[in-house]
């Protein structure tokens, strides 16, 4: 290959993207990045704003701050001047707070922070960075209501995901693609210490669910726990514990429609509890039998204990089948979901329960079930019946009496 050759398959952003940092095929007004730290979002903003210069005369850019349109928009090591070969480079005049390209396009560079620099504003097409992160959601109503121009008004997004009533509104609209992706898909691309350092930091952890794995993670008003609260008092290694249980909250049916096995290992260690494993999923009776009894003699548990609302009889049999020999004793959930939960939460709010790891699917029932709905928490229902045995020291036995069992 010549020179000019290799120059153009350099820049040649074709060769080098991933699908998903390649506009979706057929009609779309916006293109929502949601991925973690190091996905490659920037570079496929840039890139977008490279090809729409090509044919638009006013493609427009919007950073979180004035730092952030200059640092990582124009002039990072992904952003426009860095992305575009010598002939195409658009000139940067910070002055003006604009971009003039060869073929005469414009691209005007705003900010978040000034909202009313926005106001009257068009564009016809236009790029949001880290929307996520903008202090005031009026300046996306301002840059919404510019999107006017020309014969297809499009807005790329980038950004890190956050439970921002923007990001839900967009996620949810019918003219938005959304694009998801993690941190790991673009790790070719990315310093070995990034992964060293900041990847080991927060892998397992809610900061690494959201940052890493680009989850948008919701939690909602009236939960009697946050993600923050789990997370303040998670632990990577458990020690070892003076008392585990298996707890089930048993389905009866396991069709595609049937609510899950909550199956939850936990434990005790002087006054803390211990989330240790989350086994739960839709399983047959024989299956989620077969996933408690296994789990009783891997942790070596002291007893497997079940909610038998639903099942009866059923559920002790069922374990019998498949082992007589386990240590099991009945649970009956003769109050609400809510009335049990709360002292659990409780001891969350104390500090006094860790969860060993991560556990995404019992979290996310966590923060997202507030006792004002049909929805059966499944995991949630187990883990709260571990936890009154093993710290409230009761369990509630098939006649409705509470016990104590310390």
């Amino acid at each position: 290959m010549t020179e000019t050759e290799k120059a153009s398959r350099l820049y040649d952003w074709g060769n080098f993207a991933r699908p998903e940092q390649l506009p979706p095929l057929g009609p779309w007004t916006y293109w929502l990045i949601l991925a973690g730290r190091g996905f490659g979002k920037t570079r496929a903003g840039a890139e977008q704003v490279r090809a729409w210069a090509r044919d638009y005369d006013l493609v427009n850019v919007i950073g979180a701050t004035a730092d952030d349109a200059r640092d990582i928009i124009v002039e990072g090591e992904s952003g426009i001047l860095a992305i575009c070969p010598n002939k195409e480079r658009p000139t940067y005049l910070p002055s003006k707070r604009r971009l003039e390209w060869p073929n005469g396009s414009k691209t005007l560079i705003f900010t978040a922070d000034e909202p009313e620099r926005l106001r009257g504003k068009q564009h016809s097409k236009l790029w949001a960075d880290e929307l996520a992160s903008w202090r005031y959601p009026e300046a996306w109503l301002q840059a919404m209501l510019g999107l006017r121009l020309g014969d297809n008004p499009q807005a790329v997004i980038t950004t890190t995901p956050k439970p921002k009533t923007i990001i839900r509104q967009l996620v949810s609209d019918p003219d938005t693609v959304v694009v998801r992706g993690t941190t790991y898909e673009n790790r070719e691309n990315l310093a070995g210490a990034f992964y060293t350092s900041i990847i080991k930091q927060y892998e397992g952890t809610h900061v690494g669910r959201q940052e890493l794995m680009g989850e948008l993670l919701d939690e909602i008003p009236g939960a009697l726990w946050t993600r923050m609260l789990i997370e303040a008092n998670r632990v990577r290694e458990s020690p070892e514990m003076s008392r585990i249980l298996v707890a089930i909250d048993p389905a009866v049916t396991a069709k595609k429609t049937s609510d899950e096995t909550g199956i939850i290992v936990a434990g005790r260690l002087g006054d803390d509890g211990y989330v240790l494993e989350d086994l739960s999923g839709r399983y047959s009776p024989e299956q989620w039998g077969r996933k408690a009894v296994e789990a009783y003699y891997r942790w070596k548990a002291d007893a497997i204990i079940a909610e038998v609302n639903q099942g009866g009889d059923m559920v002790e049999s069922n374990l019998r089948m498949l082992d007589p020999s386990v240590s099991y004793r009945a649970v009956s959930a003769m109050r609400g979901k809510m009335v049990r939960a709360e002292p659990i939460g409780s001891l969350y709010e104390q500090g006094r329960v860790h969860h060993v790891g991560m556990f995404a699917e019992l979290e996310d029932q966590l923060c997202n079930w507030d006792g004002d709905t049909d929805w059966s928490p499944d995991r949630l229902d187990a883990m709260v019946h571990a936890m009154s045995e093993l710290m409230l020291g009761v369990v509630v036995s098939t006649d409705a009496e509470f016990v104590a069992t310390e």
